[in-house]
């Protein structure tokens, strides 16, 4: 039960938040600020509202980069524009990228006003302890407009989320670069050319790392997961669904469904419009 309604939330919720790594209007805001486009744009807006921290702060909250690519834009980024100038820039670019995909009408609705109070409800109930980057986000005013209200409460839940995430892939032994190459063994979300790419990992550290994870059993000597690979992969998921769970006791199953209706309808406007670029991701 705990999984579902986890799964469930993570389904239809997540595309409304995820859109930002994608929009133009992020890159506009940030290179306005003299940011760099791509991995510095990235790593400064979604690592700023923890302030000026280090490469090392941004490399283990956001757990699957390389260091070397974050070393490359952190603490940089900060020297061309400060956190409160890039958290901003986010918001701005969060609110004219969801006019865009959902229109105008949509983001004025009565759907978009109850979905953000829900999704503040279920955040506010949230317990910050041991979520890093959960409780950097959860420290920032409240935006005003309801669709980025509505983004930003779906922040708060989906770095929740993650932050649970990376402390069952630790508790299981599943270092950064594993856990990207178990994840694109799964033939799901995005592909492993993107994945080597966007977090800057060489084809030989993967190679080597999809060795021993099949020397510990977790792959086929084809590529594929094994069982045991499976296996670990849900118990992960399990955990990382039974330390989620806090925002959706509280708000109940009749609430949850309710937002759950509303972030599918969302969700899917977000995907017709043309969030996402397709060639990412793998098919199965």
């Amino acid at each position: 039960m705990q999984s579902r309604i986890a799964r469930s939330a993570k389904k239809a919720l997540e595309a409304p938040h995820a859109m930002i790594y994608f929009a133009p209007e992020l890159e506009r805001e940030t290179t306005a600020l003299g940011l760099e486009p791509g991995s510095m744009s990235y790593f400064a807006g979604r690592a700023a509202p923890m302030g000026p921290v280090g490469p090392g702060v941004v490399a283990a909250t956001f757990y699957n980069f390389n260091p070397e690519l974050v070393a490359t834009c952190i603490p940089k980024a900060w020297e061309i524009a400060s956190p409160e100038k890039v958290v901003a820039a986010r918001f701005r670019a969060a609110s004219a990228a969801l006019e865009r995909l959902l229109g105008s009408e949509t983001v004025r609705s009565e759907t978009v006003l109850e979905a953000a109070r829900l999704t503040e409800e279920a955040a506010e109930a949230c317990p910050p302890a041991g979520k890093p980057l959960f409780a950097a986000h959860a420290d920032l005013p409240r935006p005003k407009e309801p669709h980025t209200r509505l983004w930003h409460a779906l922040t708060l839940l989906r770095e929740f989320r993650g932050d649970a995430h990376i402390a069952a892939l630790q508790h299981a032994l599943v270092g950064p670069l594993e856990a990207l190459v178990l994840q694109s063994a799964t033939g799901k979300g995005m592909n492993a050319a993107t994945l080597r790419r966007t977090r800057h990992w060489s084809e030989q550290q993967w190679s080597e790392t999809a060795e021993q994870l099949t020397e510990r059993g977790l792959l086929e000597d084809s590529g594929g997961l094994s069982e045991q690979g499976r296996e670990l992969l849900e118990e992960v998921e399990q955990a990382t669904d039974a330390a989620s769970l806090a925002p959706w006791r509280h708000l109940g199953e009749d609430k949850a469904n309710r937002l759950f209706e509303h972030g599918s309808a969302l969700s899917a406007r977000v995907v017709e419009g043309g969030a996402f670029p397709k060639e990412i991701f793998s098919h199965q």
